[in-house]
C-alpha cells in the first residue's frame, strides 16, 4: 500500500473545506495564522538572540580592555548592534538632574535603580515574542481538536441525512475531519521547541548583562570612592563571607 501523494492530500484537504461550513474555514484560516505567526518569531528571534549573544561576547572583554572611558564608550557603541550594554553604561555614568526623590537617595542606590532598569528594559526586548510562541504552542492542539470535532459532527449529519450508516462513507469524511488536529500539532510542535530554545538562549544573555551590570556597579562606586574607600567596602564584604 503506498502512502498518499501530495497532491492526494491537498485533494483532501481542498474537499474538507468545500463541505465544511463558516466555523470550519474559520478554524483553518486561524492555524494558518497561528502557523505564519510563530515562524515568524521564530526566524526573527533566532537572529536576535544569536546576534546579541555574539554582541556580549565580544563587547564586554573589549569594553573592559579599553585604556579608558570615552574609548570603552565608543568601542561598545560599534559592538552593541542590539544596544543591550550600552544602556547599562549610560546608567552607570548618568547623574539625576533638578530636585526628585531619585536624587534624594544614596548615590549607591541611585547607581542601582538606574542599572536595574536599563537591564529590565534589555531583557524586556530579548523576551519579546516568547509570550506568542507560548500561546501558539498550547491553544494550537486544541484549535485543531475542535476542528475536527467540527467536521467529524458534519460527517455524521451527512450520514445520518443520506439514511444508511456504512463504514464506507463514514471513513472518508472523518479521516478528512482529523487533518485538523494533526494541523493543530504541526502549528505547535515548532512553536514549543523554539519556546523552549529561546529561553535558554535569553536565560544565558541575562546572567551575562547581570554580570555587565554588578560589575559596572562596582567600577563606578570605585571610582567614586576612591581606592582607599574600595578597598575597605572589599575588607568589610570578605569578613561578611
Amino acid at each position: 500500500m503506498q502512502p498518499p501523494s501530495h497532491r492526494g492530500t491537498m485533494a483532501g484537504l481542498t474537499e474538507l473545506l468545500s463541505r465544511t461550513d463558516a466555523v470550519g474555514v474559520a478554524v483553518a484560516l486561524a492555524l494558518l495564522a497561528m502557523s505564519v505567526t510563530s515562524w515568524v518569531i521564530i526566524f526573527w528571534k533566532a537572529w536576535l538572540l544569536r546576534r546579541a549573544s555574539a554582541d556580549i561576547a565580544r563587547a564586554i572583554p573589549v569594553f573592559w580592555d579599553a585604556p579608558n572611558t570615552a574609548t570603552a564608550q565608543q568601542q561598545l557603541q560599534a559592538l552593541d548592534r542590539e544596544q543591550l550594554l550600552v544602556p547599562l553604561l549610560a546608567a552607570a555614568t548618568a547623574s539625576p538632574h533638578g530636585p526628585s526623590l531619585q536624587a534624594q537617595a544614596q548615590p549607591a542606590s541611585q547607581l542601582t535603580r538606574r542599572l536595574r532598569d536599563a537591564l529590565h528594559q534589555g531583557l524586556a526586548q530579548l523576551q519579546r515574542g516568547q509570550v506568542v510562541l507560548a500561546s501558539i504552542g498550547s491553544t494550537a492542539p486544541f484549535v485543531g481538536l475542535f476542528g475536527t470535532v467540527w467536521g467529524i459532527y458534519h460527517a455524521l449529519l451527512a450520514v445520518g441525512e443520506a439514511g444508511t450508516f456504512t463504514i464506507d462513507k463514514v471513513a472518508a469524511p472523518v479521516g478528512e475531519a482529523l487533518i485538523m488536529t494533526a494541523a493543530g500539532l504541526a502549528v505547535a510542535i515548532p512553536a514549543v521547541l523554539a519556546y523552549n530554545l529561546f529561553g535558554r538562549w535569553v536565560a544565558q544573555a541575562e546572567a551575562e548583562l547581570e554580570g555587565f551590570a554588578h560589575d559596572l556597579r562596582e567600577w563606578r562606586l570605585d571610582a567614586d570612592e576612591g581606592p582607599g574607600a574600595a578597598r575597605a567596602r572589599a575588607r568589610t564584604a570578605g569578613d561578611r563571607d
